[in-house]
């Protein structure tokens, strides 16, 4: 792996770990602006929706670890897929699943931005 792909990988892990943290702040920083995040339920979020749940409480992730992750580095972006274990309280219904994930990171202006995730369950 590059340089880039290994900061990436490592890069995702820490905004997986925001969101289990709901450190919001941490979040504006790693997600793009035009974010398209396509939820293993078919949801969309925006990076303002998603956040915003998470604010409301609409949507508390209590852990989302990754696995089995790998990176194709392709200059200013980077292709991740891998699989992640998912508990997350959401409109007040408990689920914990799997979920394998595509999730695409591009530099902007020298800071690698989340733009894309998109996921989709493992079987039970």
């Amino acid at each position: 792996m590059s340089g880039n792909a290994e900061k990436i990988i490592a890069l995702d892990k820490e905004r997986m770990q925001a969101m289990a943290d709901k450190d919001v702040g941490k979040l504006k920083q790693l997600l793009c602006k035009g974010l398209v995040y396509t939820h293993s339920s078919s949801r969309l979020d925006t990076k303002d929706s998603l956040i915003g749940a998470m604010e409301s409480g609409a949507t508390v992730y209590k852990s989302v670890v990754p696995s089995n992750v790998e990176a194709q580095d392709l200059g200013d972006v980077v292709v991740l897929t891998g699989e992640a274990q998912i508990q997350v309280d959401t409109h007040g219904k408990s689920l914990d699943f799997g979920v394998r994930f595509t999730d695409v990171y591009q530099n902007q202006d020298g800071s690698w931005r989340m733009v894309a995730w998109q996921s989709t369950k493992l079987p039970e």
